[in-house]
């Protein structure tokens, strides 16, 4: 208990000295109650109180301490002070996201015009996603630091803050100096996590990738905002979010694992939690609030390897107060104060709550122990979530400002195959990078278990009232919460159950007990019943989702920009991928078969971004059999990248003209543009050598044409390329600068699709919209961004319309 005490109080000094300046000489108040100790019968408490206080006001002066100065040694002091030239090494793994990069920097010098100044204190760099850096990389940077802005209601620069970031600076001018100045050992992880992190990309379909990199890996840059959102809504957002939470829920299942396999001979339910939870931290990437998680797991596990349970609560607390210690900033962030009471919470409540359980089912299902041992195993993983869940929730409403009222039971049925999840998506991710055969079965097995946990948190998330929004969650609250739940944790240690209480609890569960008994213990004992059932519940899956041998044209949903995906049985081509991977892999992971990972023909009408981004990360994550774009000379980054890949790659690649024709099946496209003689001297000539295409089967018919301007529209008319069409897709996202009267009255189309979001450039522009109207009609005209991904489906006579909202 000494250690709880003198933690307790160092952490509590900690807290106070960021609240208050207090003067240095009241650490003197410490040694106030060493005269006492003439006294023998009290020496002992009196030399802890004095402890307690030295290391109360110890804390507090240590916390006032570790405060960035207002100086010019610190990055904090040169903020908004307009445009600076800086160095630094990027000390973490870029944390890329769909539309830019994320690097943090460190080791700062500024350039003062004299010479260079260093700097404490890091900052977080935005760079557009290409060219890509890496952990160690060093840079210098022109730019603008900036003071984190205030969001609403969440206070962006104080975050970062504790996270010893005190600067942004938004798309700056880089130049790469140096490569591989980082550490070595943590250079060869980041690698190792990136390259696993782009197998299960490559293997999984989306949003499933996504989320096994977050789960598995910590790669949450991808996850899509709907989900999320649904995962935050039903108080599962802990799944996703590798923490102390995470490894202590990973550790508490698989002591509950071991001891069912191997009993307590050798501590080898102590050595498999320890192995899974460091395995775990190693896969993640050793990031701070992981190392923190795996440290307070290791303590209570080694707390348990020493036969010393009862001193788990000391090393807990001791192991908070060193963290605490070691970078003060720490006890504000969620990580933090999650990884202390998750496994406070396992270390204080799962045991009770165990116990109880235990003791009803031990009385009822004594004689059938294959439905006892089953049982068990469910009151484990219930205990674990119930024992999380209890001790997290305020602080999950006071920094994310949410309640869900269904975290208990989504959580309950989710964490059963979170095991599953990690151990099968880690597998499938290293069997990758050795084979990507090899990895095919075991992702086919974890995108079965990730559907199933998507499938759970969506369910729970359309429920009514699944949430409810607190705001600002008082702090005293928080207090109030954790000493009631202190209060009764001591009442349940201390307080004798009436011998009655025992047998009236087991009554009320008898009759549930007794109708499930028998079911438990017929049920089949054989190893070869869960794969089969698993191998039946995949190839099931796989015939649902078997394409048929119709046309479908679909305008996806992927906002201001085009990307098409046209399938007819097995055969696919992607026309364009919009200015976002994340948008465009997660419309492809809808429509394809799961298994599905290739895509016969990809192509690039121009190589503007709201047509090329979304296609870099297709070229990425999907075997891709031959790329068709337009000759023509394009600078940037983007457009780098893009070639690269394709080279990387090894995939085939057709400059397109007009005159070429490709047929599968009896589906006929064929490219009206660009013209052999390239545009040039027009108001874009990108956009006028942009790929047109015909696409037809039998009589109905699609005109695709990209960011075809006015000057491009009459050359085809002049020509006499252009055909009749059943459906236009609208020139450059409905720009007034396309699809011309003349243009509009050649093509004599039924319906008319535009791919673009008002919000970003005002498109369809109203004029464009007047004249569309006026020879459709207003219902024959559909928009991605009020009509969600539009999808034709013909069979060459009929055509039927489907809109995914």
């Amino acid at each position: 208990m000494t250690l709880i005490y003198l933690s307790a109080a160092w952490v509590a000094g900690i807290l106070l000295g960021f609240s208050f300046d207090l003067h240095p000489a009241l650490i003197a108040i410490g040694l106030l109650p060493l005269p006492l100790l003439f006294f023998r019968r009290h020496a002992k408490p009196l030399i802890l109180i004095s402890l307690c206080m030295l290391a109360f006001f110890g804390g507090a002066f240590y916390a006032r301490s570790s405060l960035p100065e207002d100086s010019a040694g610190h990055l904090k002091f040169y903020n908004d002070s307009g445009t600076l030239t800086i160095q630094g090494i990027i000390s973490d793994n870029p944390d890329v996201r769909d539309s830019n990069t994320r690097l943090r920097l460190s080791e700062i010098s500024i350039d003062i015009g004299n010479g260079w100044q260093a700097v404490e204190g890091d900052a977080l760099i935005f760079v557009h996603r290409y060219p890509e850096y890496s952990y160690g990389d060093r840079l210098q940077i022109n730019g603008k630091l900036e003071t984190p802005p205030q969001l609403e209601d969440f206070d962006y620069a104080d975050y970062l803050s504790h996270e010893g970031i005190y600067a942004t600076m938004l798309y700056p001018q880089i130049e790469l100096l140096y490569t591989g100045q980082g550490y070595a050992p943590l250079q060869w992880i980041y690698s190792l996590r990136k390259g696993m992190a782009h197998t299960l990309s490559k293997i999984l379909p989306q949003p499933q990738a996504s989320l096994a990199q977050g789960i598995v890996l910590g790669v949450r840059g991808s996850i899509p905002a709907d989900a999320q959102d649904a995962f935050s809504q039903t108080g599962t957002a802990h799944l996703l979010a590798i923490s102390g939470l995470h490894l202590g829920i990973v550790a508490g299942l698989m002591l509950a694992i071991g001891m069912r396999l191997f009993g307590k001979r050798y501590y080898l339910y102590v050595w498999l939690a320890l192995m899974a939870v460091w395995l775990y931290a190693l896969l993640s990437g050793m990031h701070p609030p992981v190392i923190r998680g795996a440290i307070m797991a290791s303590v209570f596990l080694s707390a348990e390897l020493l036969g010393r349970q009862r001193s788990a609560f000391t090393a807990l607390a001791f192991a908070a107060a060193i963290m605490v210690a070691l970078n003060p900033q720490i006890l504000f962030t969620a990580s933090f104060q999650m990884s202390f009471l998750a496994m406070a919470g396992i270390i204080g409540i799962f045991p009770r709550l165990q116990g109880w359980g235990e003791n009803i089912l031990s009385s009822r299902l004594e004689r059938h122990q294959s439905a006892l041992r089953l049982a068990s195993l469910v009151n484990d993983s219930f205990c674990v979530t119930l024992a999380a869940v209890i001790a997290i929730w305020p602080i999950v409403a006071y920094h994310f400002g949410i309640v869900s009222l269904v975290s208990l039971p989504a959580t309950f049925l989710c964490l059963p195959v979170l095991p599953v999840i990690i151990t099968v998506g880690g597998l499938t991710a290293g069997l990758g990078m050795i084979a990507l055969p090899l990895a095919q079965v075991s992702g086919w097995l974890a995108w079965l278990f990730l559907s199933y946990l998507m499938l759970v948190v969506n369910t729970f998330a359309a429920l009514p009232f699944s949430h409810f929004e607190v705001g600002s969650f008082s702090t005293p609250l928080v207090w109030a919460y954790y000493i009631l739940l202190a209060g009764i944790l001591w009442l349940a240690a201390n307080y004798r159950r009436l011998p009655g209480q025992k047998a009236k609890t087991a009554a009320i569960a008898k009759p549930a007990i007794n109708n499930s008994s028998g079911l438990l213990s017929q049920l089949p004992k054989k190893w070869l019943i869960t794969p089969l059932v698993l191998v039946i519940i995949l190839v099931s899956a796989a015939v649902a989702v078997k394409p048929d041998d119709r046309l479908h044209v679909s305008f996806l949903n992927v906002g201001q920009g085009d990307a098409i995906l046209i399938q007819k049985g097995d055969y696919q081509i992607l026309v364009d991928g919009g200015p976002k991977p994340q948008a465009v892999c997660l419309e492809l992971g809808e429509r394809l078969p799961f298994w599905d990972k290739t895509i016969e023909l990809v192509i690039l009408t121009h190589p503007h971004d709201d047509h090329l981004g979304g296609l870099v990360g297709v070229l990425d994550t999907y075997e891709v059999g031959q790329v068709l774009a337009p000759a023509c000379e394009y600078d940037s980054p983007l457009y780098e990248e893009w070639l690269d890949l394709i080279d990387e790659n090894n995939i085939s690649y057709t400059e397109a003209c007009a005159g070429q024709r490709m047929e599968f099946g009896e589906v006929v496209i064929d490219v009206l543009n660009p013209q052999y003689t390239l545009f040039s001297g027009t108001e874009s000539d990108t956009d006028n050598n942009s790929i047109v295409l015909h696409l037809s089967l039998d009589d109905i018919s699609f005109l695709l044409t990209g960011d075809l301007m006015w000057q491009g529209e009459l050359e085809l008319i002049s020509r006499r390329l252009v055909e009749q069409s059943t459906v236009l897709k609208v020139g450059h996202h409905g720009s007034k600068t396309s699809t011309s009267d003349d243009f509009l009255a050649m093509v004599n189309p039924l319906l008319a699709v535009i791919s673009a979001d008002p919000a970003d450039y005002g498109h369809p522009h109203p004029e464009v919209m007047a004249r569309l109207e006026a020879a459709l009609g207003a219902g024959n005209i559909y928009l991605t961004a009020e009509d969600g991904t539009i999808e034709f489906i013909t069979d060459g006579k009929r055509l039927w319309l489907e809109l995914t909202d």
